[in-house]
């Protein structure tokens, strides 16, 4: 009986739902083109995020020092490179095939995360250089550096 009220229940809301789409009434959730364009629009950014970003440098350098230190360091290091490296060995002298295959794989992604880590220093310096001569330069043309009241008479 109660499987009989659900099919049941099932058929009419399906017919009810077939129904007002077929005279044209549209559920809640459907929207007409334009109405939706209007709300999708979005202004442009008004900044770079250059602020933003000047904050978050020092951070960012701590994450990225950290995560260099940790990679060149040695074998009793955990995430270093050179332990990686001894595990892969131990995992192949041991006849693990497929540990050392995994191993391996690892090493090589961790191998490749090097290069980019110190390049993203060398950028993350020049971000932060900039930063500090941008921060400088828009304090002294504002009028209220030492700077300024000297130059200016």
């Amino acid at each position: 009986m109660q499987r009989r009220t659900a099919a049941m229940t099932a058929t009419v809301a399906g017919l009810v739902l077939t129904g007002s789409l077929a005279i044209g009434v549209a559920p809640s959730y459907a929207s007409t083109a334009h109405a939706s364009s209007a709300k999708a629009t979005r202004s442009a950014p008004k900044t770079d995020g250059a602020k933003a970003l000047c904050r978050r440098v020092p951070k960012l350098e701590r994450r990225v020092n950290k995560a260099v230190t940790r990679l060149d360091a040695g074998a009793g290091t955990p995430g270093s490179i050179a332990r990686l490296q001894d595990r892969v060995n131990n995992a192949t002298s041991e006849g693990h095939t497929a540990v050392a295959k995994l191993l391996g794989d690892r090493l090589t992604y961790r191998k490749s995360l090097l290069p980019n880590l110190k390049q993203r220093q060398t950028d993350l310096k020049s971000v932060a250089d900039w930063c500090l001569t941008t921060r400088n330069s828009t304090n002294s043309g504002s009028g209220t550096g030492s700077s300024t009241s000297s130059s200016a008479s």
